[in-house]
């Protein structure tokens, strides 16, 4: 996960204990103030991380983040970094190309860069995250509130090691950690059997129009049961009538659920323009993927049953055309008119039952 930074010094006193139980509590990383008598109350779970007004000596038992303004300032911390200083820390503010280049110095030598921006655009983020891409420290991006937080995170698909911010409520510090949070584990893909394909007539089915480009092993897992799941091809493999749309996966009858973050499900006929889905990898890989649109069209239908191999029952219904595709042990890519009891499809399988798209542990039946 990354890596939540706190600056409290602004952080009125009649609030301030509450914020710092609500980090202590939620596991941030680290604490910054300017006041070392404070950050000694703090426990040990917690780094402490020292930013003074002025100059201040190293100590023990603190990361001293001390401003690099210049080539001079931040030679002084490389070279006490070299002398067996630990944790060594500089803070940057990136205001023009001089301090960049000094930021992307910092990012690659240093255990800890923090990086505060001047103006909004995320191309100097980008940068010093290029340059530091294979450098062992940690580099921490300031964020002037939780939306520019949440888009740190994603500049350049991995964003920084970590966000500071400054909270003005204990609220502010869990809902940071519910963005660095956000990242999608991978999942323990199953083999299905197909048992039957059955042609069920007209019915209404979505294309799921997103905002990235799939890779040729990778769909969405979708399925008429909330407990199982097919994964549905994009359409990024040639087709000999049309051209390749790799930004879209034809998913199915529109009651059907799709599975995104966090083990939650949405109804196809849910999504819409700026939804977020789950794509998934033949390989289990996951990640989080915006929807630009839907496309709802009245098709001939297709129905896929299928087992996994402890017994669990999946369905999904799909166009019944022979462009629309599921993926199958080792990737390989299957066209749905094709398939026939016995053969094997990649799919996931869950425990638990489903209310509004959230699990549940209760008694259903689906069939």
């Amino acid at each position: 996960m990354k890596l939540a930074w706190i600056d409290i010094r602004a952080v009125p006193e009649a609030r301030r204990e509450s914020v710092v139980d609500a980090a202590v509590h939620a596991r941030v990383d680290a604490i910054v103030h300017d006041d070392p008598a404070l950050l000694a109350t703090l426990p040990n779970t917690v780094r402490k991380v020292l930013l003074p007004a002025t100059g201040a000596p190293a100590h023990d038992d603190l990361v001293v983040l001390r401003e690099a303004a210049d080539d001079a300032a931040l030679d002084g911390l490389l070279a006490a970094s070299r002398g067996g200083e630990r944790d060594v820390a500089a803070l940057v503010d990136v205001v023009d190309d001089a301090t960049l280049t000094l930021a992307c110095r910092s990012a690659t030598a240093l255990p800890y860069t923090v990086v505060r921006f001047k103006d909004p655009t995320k191309i100097p983020l980008e940068i010093v995250i290029a340059a530091a891409d294979s450098a062992p420290g940690q580099l921490i991006c300031a964020a002037a509130d939780l939306t520019e937080a949440r888009i740190v995170v994603d500049v350049l698909e991995k964003g920084s090691e970590g966000v500071l911010l400054a909270p003005t409520t204990a609220d502010d510090v869990f809902r940071l950690m519910d963005v660095l949070r956000a990242q999608t584990p991978p999942l323990n893909l199953s083999k299905l059997t197909v048992s039957s394909v059955e042609h069920v007539g007209l019915g209404d089915r979505v294309c799921v129009d997103t905002c990235t480009h799939f890779g040729e092993d990778e769909g969405m897992l979708v399925g008429s049961y909330s407990q199982g799941f097919i994964l549905c091809c994009s359409e990024t493999h040639p087709l000999p009538y049309m051209p390749t749309r790799p930004f879209r996966i034809n998913a199915g009858a529109l009651h059907s659920y799709v599975l995104g973050q966090d083990n939650r499900t949405n109804y196809l006929s849910e999504l819409k323009a700026g939804s977020t889905v789950l794509g998934v990898g033949a390989d289990g890989r996951t990640r989080r993927i915006t929807v630009g649109r839907i496309k709802l069209e009245s098709r001939p239908l297709l129905s896929i049953r299928a087992e996994s191999e402890d017994g669990v029952q999946v369905n999904l219904i799909v166009q019944d055309d022979w462009h629309v595709r599921v993926l199958g042990p080792g990737a390989a890519v299957l066209n749905v008119t094709e398939l026939k009891p016995g053969d094997q499809v990649l799919g996931y399988t869950a425990t638990d039952q489903r209310h509004v798209g959230w699990p549940v542990g209760e008694f259903c039946v689906e069939q």
